[in-house]
């Protein structure tokens, strides 16, 4: 996997019964949930790590262009 520049992003945590739930909204399915808010949050920087190392292996041989969309 190559460097990536550090980048800022949101994500949605919630007070469940077992504990914290955390989401990506950018990055569908990525979740996270744990007993604290602080591991729940810690371990959301290891899935969204994970979970972009995964899009990029995909991503290498792949040939694609970006486009601009107006919505």
């Amino acid at each position: 996997m190559q460097d990536r520049e550090e980048v800022d992003g949101q994500v949605n945590i919630f007070n469940t019964d077992e504990g914290y739930a955390v989401r990506c909204p950018g990055l569908p399915g990525c979740w996270s949930q744990e007993n604290t808010e602080d591991e729940a949050l810690e371990n959301m920087r290891a899935a969204i790590a994970e979970y972009l190392e995964v899009v990029e292996e995909l991503a290498e041989n792949q040939e694609f262009r970006y486009v601009e969309v107006a919505v």
